[in-house]
Order: structure tokens, then sequence, then C-alpha cells
């Protein structure tokens, strides 16, 4: 148990202390708990005209465009109609999708869905006739081995509630255009994807996480990237956010962040608000909570081993917090996660 702790600990101090030294270690620190793990990635070659309609309801999809052109929107518009919630994407672009909302990917806003792709990527076609789309070849499907169009479908397994935190702030569709992520990634990514070599699966999924992290650097660089990311460049709210990162089991209190920051309570409180978007002990307990959420998925943890890594006397405690916060005990998110 001693050693489950100090593992914990561990983890804690070269994760969660280097988070926010920057902008680059907060992305890596987003990710460091939850990574790919035997993620879904199919290459499809595509000819007009080709709709999917994706209802698999996974947390996290990427979709880079490798070649020719297409249309993305919600599931719920009418072919044609609404157009305008839609987005046309080219060469270049990739798609990040955040789940459980359904969408479209089709060659123009005016095609209906051929095709509905399920929960465990069971493909089905709309009308109950023959499928217009086949397999090709290792990990490639589609209606044609040389049409214009092809995209990679990667769908990221984020089951690590600190990667949940990126989850809550995205949008349901970010499309990051040619040249805002790097290229060389995605044709990595592309050339990997089709081939069957030992040791493939965890290739391509260290390939996922490196391409996510790539466009989820590029999206928090933008205007309307979440409070605290922003709020990390700002000294005194910065140097708040690094002392409860780098030591989440320490007894925090508004008026010793203050004290340690250099600011009144008063001003420090309104200061955090204003920037992060939520008062420091909400922050701090969504924080500790979240990397309670992860650590009670490490072997050898208990609730009482995690109570203490994150700041919680008891494991009573946290399971009281943890149930108020989230709505299930530790044990059933355990469980929960552990049946996924």
């Amino acid at each position: 148990m001693v050693k489950t702790l100090d593992r914990m600990r561990d983890r804690l101090d070269c994760t969660a202390g280097r988070r926010y030294r920057g902008a680059m270690d907060a992305v890596a620190g987003l990710l460091d708990g939850p990574r790919a793990r035997g993620a879904f990635l199919l290459r499809s070659h595509l000819s007009p005209p080709w709709g999917l309609r994706i209802e698999d309801e996974a947390p996290l999809t990427i979709v880079p465009v490798l070649r020719g052109s297409g249309w993305v929107g919600p599931a719920d518009g009418a072919p044609g109609r609404d157009a305008d919630l839609g987005v046309h994407v080219e060469q270049g672009d990739v798609i990040l999708f955040r789940g459980p909302d359904h969408y479209v990917v089709a060659d123009s806003p005016t095609t209906a869905p051929q095709v509905v792709i399920g929960p465990t990527e069971v493909c089905r076609p709309v009308d109950g006739g023959a499928s217009p789309m086949t397999v090709l070849g290792v990990r490639s499907w589609g209606n044609d081995p040389d049409g214009e169009t092809v995209i990679i479908t990667g769908t990221y397994p984020l089951d690590g509630e600190v990667g949940g935190r990126i989850l809550r702030v995205l949008p349901q569709r970010v499309v990051l255009r040619r040249g805002e992520v790097d290229a060389t990634l995605v044709e990595m990514l592309a050339r990997e994807v089709v081939q069957d070599l030992p040791g493939q699966e965890a290739v391509l999924d260290r390939l996922l996480d490196l391409l996510l992290i790539s466009c989820l650097r590029t999206w928090l660089a933008r205007p309307d990237a979440p409070g605290w990311y922003r709020a990390d460049a700002d000294p005194v709210v910065g140097a708040a956010l690094r002392l409860i990162h780098h030591d989440p089991a320490r007894a925090w209190t508004v008026e010793l962040l203050a004290r340690e920051t250099g600011l009144s309570r008063a001003a420090f409180a309104r200061r955090f608000t204003e920037l992060v978007g939520e008062p420091p002990m909400a922050y701090l307990t969504g924080w500790r909570l979240d990397l309670a959420a992860d650590l009670l998925l490490e072997d050898g943890a208990t609730v009482g081993s995690v109570a203490r890594a994150v700041g919680y006397g008891t494991p009573f405690a946290l399971s009281a917090a943890f149930k108020r916060v989230r709505g299930v005990s530790p044990a059933a998110h355990r469980e929960r996660a552990g049946a996924a």
C-alpha cells in the first residue's frame, strides 16, 4: 500500500508538476494519463456520391483529409437545406469530433448518408440494401480504391478523467486548416495505418497521440481556448495554478494561495475567477477529482491511498466529494471504466 501511494505521488510529481510550466507542457499534461490503447483507425477511399453518418458516440475522433475534399455537418440537418450548419474541408485539413453527438461526413451537403457507423464500428446501409462500401485492404475501405477523396478516421478512446477536462470544454467540432497541424505527423499516420507489422497497434496509438497533441496545441492558441489555459500566462493566476497542480494534496485555501502569489484574498479571488472562469476552491476541487478519477484506475490503488494523494483526509471525504460532483461513487467509477 505504501508503495502504491508513493508511486501515485511520484506520478503526480512527474506529470502534474510539469503540466503548467508552459503552454506546451499544459497540452502534454492533459494527455499524460489517458492515451490511445488499441484505437480504431481506418483509411477510406471515396468517390462521389458518398455520405457517412457517424453514430459511434466515441469520446473523440480525429479525421485528417489526405486527398480531395468533403463536407462535415450535424447528423440532424437536412441534406442541402442546412448546408450552413456544416463546413467544407479540403486536403490537409484535420477535424476533431467530440462525442457523443452524431455527425455526417459526405462529399457535399446535398448528399444524403448512405451508411451509418454505430457503436463498436458496426456499419450498416441506411436503406437496408447492399452497402456501397467494401474492404480494400489492411485498415482500408471505401467505394473506390482510386477514389478522389481519401480520409483517415481515428477514434481516440479517452477513458481517463484528466483528459476529460479537455473533452468538457472542447467544441463539438473543431476544424484545423492545412498548415495549422504538422503535416509530417499526418503523413506518417497515413503510411502506417495500412501496415500490418509486429507492434503496429502500439505504433498507431502513439502516432494518434502525437497528432492529437499537435491539434490541441493549435486549438489552445485560439481565442476561444478554455480560461484555465489562457490564465497560465498571468503572473499571479498562473503561479497559483502551478501551485495547485504541483501539490494537490496540500491544504490549500484562498488565503494561502493569495499569500503565496502576493495579493490580498479578495483581489486574488476576483482575479482568479475572472481569468479561469470559476472560483479558486471550485477549480481546486475539480482538479483533485480529475486526478482522483485517473488514479483510481491504477493497479493497486485504493480509495484511501488516492484520497491522501489528492488532498482528502479520509476515504469517506473523497467518496462524498466524488459522488456529489460526478454523480457516482469512486467504486462505481472504477467498475464502469473496467467494463468499457
